[in-house]
């Protein structure tokens, strides 16, 4: 697929992430451009075609847009944009009080998505996802790679959709409509692995990276984690025992935090002690 050429002079930077920047068309309201950083070609058109995927079955997100190119030689997508959208990572940051209703919206989303069941000759399986990513991570022994693995395949299959990216930064609301975004890591599998990244992001990042990224003090997300669960999961059960479940599979986005850091994450591999030892 061709890259549409656009130029920079038609946007405004208006965020950035680990992958690239964001930005809003000056004139168009309704058009967002999502650009990688120098050098990444291949990533956006992945990105753009599972994105339209996604999309055509159904997941509540955005409408794709072109594959595009700029000036500069940088590639990224246009989206339809959202007018007057707000993260709930936002939304709870900005009215605390709501941290209870926001949380509980989040939880109706993700319990949708992960009852929609896929083809799963139509995506990734996340399973061999973090078989791939585990074989490529430096920083496991040959020893505790066996053990992750052997974790991995004996979690129960489910042919159900998977964000891939669960943060309560990437559902947003614009008055009753609700929305997915970021979507690059979308697969199927077993819910368990998704959910793991809300407690991870709510629960064992650091007070410092919860507030440069959620705009929020720790106890807030705590809070919004403790409020989601019981949303999520029912009231007939814990939150000590639901935590206990989850912690595994927050401890394998190790894997994926300690490839795009290049370094071993020790905070998080706590959470790996009761499979690797």
């Amino acid at each position: 697929m061709e890259a549409i050429k656009i130029s920079l002079k038609d946007y405004v930077l208006s965020g950035g992430g680990a992958n690239g920047e964001s930005y809003d068309h000056r004139t168009d309201p309704s058009v967002m451009l999502k650009l990688y950083f120098p050098g990444k070609i291949q990533q956006p058109l992945d990105e753009m075609l599972l994105a339209r995927k996604v999309y055509d079955i159904g997941i509540p997100t955005p409408e794709p847009g072109e594959y595009v190119v700029t000036e500069d030689g940088r590639y990224g997508i246009r989206f339809k944009r959202i007018v007057g959208k707000k993260s709930y990572s936002r939304a709870t940051a900005d009215e605390p009080e709501k941290v209870g209703q926001f949380a509980s919206e989040f939880a109706g989303m993700c319990l949708q998505l992960h009852g929609i069941h896929v083809d799963p000759a139509a995506f990734e399986n996340v399973k061999d996802r973090y078989y791939r990513l585990l074989a490529e991570n430096p920083f496991f022994t040959t020893a505790e790679k066996d053990k992750l693995g052997k974790f991995i395949s004996d979690t129960p299959d489910e042919d159900t959709a998977i964000h891939g990216d669960l943060q309560y930064s990437n559902a947003i609301f614009v008055g009753d409509k609700r929305y997915f975004i970021d979507l690059g890591d979308f697969c199927w599998g077993n819910h368990l692995f998704d959910v793991a990244m809300v407690y991870l992001c709510c629960c064992l990042s650091d007070e410092a990276f919860i507030q440069e990224t959620f705009h929020m003090p720790k106890a807030l997300s705590t809070r919004f984690w403790q409020e989601f669960v019981p949303a999520y999961f029912g009231s007939d059960r814990s939150l000590k025992s639901i935590e206990e479940e989850i912690a595994p599979y927050a401890g394998l986005k190790t894997i994926i935090i300690e490839r795009d850091t290049k370094r071993p994450m020790p905070e998080f591999r706590a959470c790996l002690a009761s499979v690797i030892g």
